[in-house]
Order: structure tokens, then C-alpha cells, then sequence
């Protein structure tokens, strides 16, 4: 990859972690949340896959391994995905306002958001994590870059189901018919 791309993909990732860190502080009050098993499974899952896609050890033996070509057209390919899964995340956190929990749970006052980006996707930080880490995999290439996009997958897809067993309990009815007309986290297909 190309030196001078990487730095602006970490700046975008940053800019993602400030916004996520500015808007917790909005966050509505929890009334119900998932057990603390879960969250943990959650947790360590996530920070492997982000592990695997930033930090110096992944990038050994067969992790290390370069699946894409060093290439500055992928390289700003991988940019310009990275940035708009960065984008479709903060959009869509920003919608979700005082809704918005790290952990699975229903808030006090929690409504059903279903416009803006959740009129294409029911999760569409998710997506968007998966477009930017997808970028940011293109962008180095490497086999752990790709990993950490398949265990983001599936650790997102897990944590989502358990998300939509309690949105489902909360709204009933008005839920499963959002469910019934929009995809999880790729429009018209997945």
C-alpha cells in the first residue's frame, strides 16, 4: 500500500472514534440489557477482529501474507470505502441518537428509528463498520485484514440477532413488519 493512504485511513477511523465517544453522552438511561456472558463474547469478538486489522502482531506468518496486490488505485479504492463506511456508521449513530448502547439493550423511552440510513438496512453501523474494515483490507492487503472482516462479520450478525430478539419483544408487531421490508445489513440482499 501506498504510506501516505494508511495515515488518512487511521484518520478516518479516529474521526469515527471521536464521534462514538461525543455521542455516548447522549445516551438514554438502560431499562433492559442483555446478560453480561453475551456482552463479554461481544466484546473480546470485536477487538479480535480489530486487532487483526490494526495491530503489528496479525502481521506475522501467515496473516502477513499479501492477497492484494500493493496497488495507489487500490490503495484509494480501499480509502474511499474505508471512508464511507466511516460515514454510513456516524450517519447512522447520529440517527439513532439517545437509542444508541453499546451493549444490547432497550433504553427508557426507546423508539423504533426507521428513516434515514435505517430505511435501507435494520443495521446500518454494522454495515457500516464492515464497508470500512472491507476498505481498510483492500487498502493493506493482507490476509489478517481479511480475517478481521470475516470474524467482524460474524460477530456482528450474532450480536444483531440478539438485538431484533429484543426489538422484537419491545415493538412486536411494528418490528417484525420493519423486518419484513428491510434487509439487515445489505440492501436487498442480506
Amino acid at each position: 500500500m501506498e504510506m501516505h493512504i494508511q495515515p488518512v485511513i487511521n484518520g478516518v477511523w479516529m474521526a469515527v472514534a471521536v464521534v462514538w465517544a461525543a455521542t455516548a453522552m447522549v445516551a438514554k438511561k438502560n431499562q433492559r440489557t442483555e446478560n453480561s456472558d453475551a456482552r463479554i463474547g461481544h466484546l473480546v469478538t470485536i477487538a479480535i477482529a480489530f486487532s487483526l486489522l490494526f495491530a503489528s502482531w496479525a502481521r506475522t506468518g501467515p496473516l502477513a501474507w499479501q492477497v492484494i496486490p500493493e496497488d495507489p488505485v487500490l490503495g484509494i479504492a480501499g480509502l474511499a470505502l474505508t471512508a464511507a463506511g466511516g460515514a454510513l456508521a456516524i450517519w447512522a449513530r447520529v440517527k439513532l441518537g439517545g437509542n444508541w448502547s453499546a451493549i444490547v439493550a432497550i433504553k427508557e423511552g426507546h423508539t423504533l428509528v426507521r428513516s434515514g440510513p435505517y430505511a435501507a438496512v435494520r443495521h446500518p453501523i454494522y454495515a457500516g463498520f464492515l464497508l470500512a474494515m472491507l476498505g481498510t483490507a483492500l487498502s493493506v492487503g493482507e490476509v489478517c485484514g481479511f480475517l478481521a472482516v470475516i470474524v467482524a462479520f460474524a460477530a456482528f450478525l450474532a450480536k444483531a440477532r440478539s438485538e431484533e430478539y429484543f426489538l422484537s419483544a419491545q415493538f412486536g408487531e411494528q418490528y417484525l413488519d420493519y423486518r419484513r421490508h428491510v434487509k439487515t445489513l445489505i440492501p436487498y440482499i442480506l
